[in-house]
């Protein structure tokens, strides 16, 4: 049994830097706009929500980028023009 190609783990973290460097702003302004006294109760449930939006945008960026290198790693096929028919 073929195995799919892998993806460089490096390949997929440079992709995803624009958005982990979002997410770090995201969570350092929430905390910040927290009342004082009330730092982790004031800002737990946006960061929580912020992190599940960074969770679901990491697994389908992984799993599309798996998806391409599978497809990349198949030799295009022929045209339907250019098939020929059987006993041509």
């Amino acid at each position: 049994m073929e195995t799919s190609p892998k993806v460089s783990p490096q390949e997929f973290a440079e992709s995803m830097k624009g958005e982990l460097e979002e997410f770090a702003k995201q969570v350092m302004e929430t905390v910040n706009n927290a009342a004082d006294g009330e730092w982790i109760a004031g800002s737990e449930e946006t960061v929580r929500d912020l992190a599940a939006g960074l969770r679901q945008k990491a697994f389908e960026r992984a799993v599309q980028m798996k998806v391409d290198a599978a497809e990349a790693a198949f030799p295009p096929s022929a045209r339907a023009d250019e098939r020929k028919a059987p006993g041509q």
